[in-house]
């Protein structure tokens, strides 16, 4: 299975009225903003598509997906074009990102029950409202979708950005956290012996920062297993902000002791293919056609996992 953030993936029509994608980019970084950037478009959500192709998940996470008719248009025009095996199970719900960067997800494998989250008060899950916000506001910043996969259940979530407030953020953030671990206690009885994984865009900015001080400590602390932190030190980035430089990890694997137990050799790989040519950071090869900062498949790597029974 797998988690990729994949950067703003919409679905508009042009001025004849015919479908194309948004590329890989952001309204807060110049570059992407100037008149020849729609002409890398194509090329980034080919590089997207190129990513998912490699990794050939049964089971994708995606974050910042428009809503259900993009995800379509994108699994028929690009993902089937590169010759990998369909995803017949596709979701994308509506959830309470204003600029509609919602959660989806890609399955060969047909889902069980599907739950999303989105309508939820903090006072539903008997938490209190993050400070500064009126206790009608969902708790979520866009969801968590609950999907079960066989015997796994998985939380698929895209926690909110660090921006522009930290401070804030983190206490919203922190709130999310909480309602996660709620929803994960009042599913399971026994949540440590239980078979569950939280993927997806934790936003969380230094995994590095004594756990206390991270506002995704009530997910961590002994209640999950962070996957990553089975990979060297050095090799968990998932995130380059080439506007600042800087590099973070704010894709998650947390499973549950239970489902680490049960896969205590699964290693989480990074694929970072797609990334910019400014990812320093990553020696590695690039995708063809991966440019400076654009074409890109994302600022986000890919996550991906095999849990494989014995």
């Amino acid at each position: 299975m797998a988690t990729f953030n994949v950067q703003n993936l919409r679905l508009r029509q042009d001025a004849a009225g015919q479908p194309f994608l948004d590329g890989a980019r952001d309204g807060d970084m110049p570059g992407d903003q100037t008149s020849g950037a729609p002409d890398f478009d194509r090329a980034d959500r080919r590089l997207t598509a190129a990513v998912l192709h490699d990794m050939n998940a049964d089971v994708v996470a995606l974050q910042e997906v428009h809503d259900a008719a993009t995800l379509d248009y994108f699994h028929e025009s690009y993902l089937v074009h590169t010759g990998l095996a369909p995803y017949h199970h596709r979701v994308c719900l509506p959830g309470n990102d204003g600029m509609g960067r919602n959660i989806a997800l890609l399955s060969r494998v047909p889902p069980g029950a599907v739950e999303s989250n989105a309508w939820v008060r903090p006072a539903d899950l008997d938490l209190a409202p993050a400070e500064g916000q009126p206790p009608e506001r969902p708790v979520f910043c866009r969801d968590c979708l609950v999907v079960e996969i066989g015997k796994l259940t998985l939380f698929l979530c895209h926690f909110k950005a660090p921006y522009p407030d930290r401070a804030a953020a983190d206490i919203f953030r922190r709130t999310e956290a909480q309602a996660v671990r709620r929803l994960i206690e009042r599913r399971f009885a026994r949540p440590g012996e239980s078979l569950w994984m939280i993927l997806g865009d934790l936003n969380e900015p230094d995994a590095r920062a004594p756990l206390p001080q991270q506002a995704i400590a009530p997910l961590r602390d002994g209640f999950s297993i962070d996957l990553l932190e089975r990979r060297p030190a050095g090799q968990r980035w998932s995130y380059h902000e080439a506007s600042r430089g800087t590099y973070s990890r704010p894709d998650a694997m947390l499973a549950s002791p239970a489902l680490a137990r049960k896969f205590p050799a699964a290693m989480p790989r990074l694929v970072r293919e797609g990334m910019s040519r400014m990812a320093r950071r990553y020696p590695g090869p690039r995708l063809h056609g991966v440019g400076r900062h654009r074409p890109h498949a994302s600022d986000h790597a890919a996550l991906m996992i095999d849990l494989i029974e014995a």
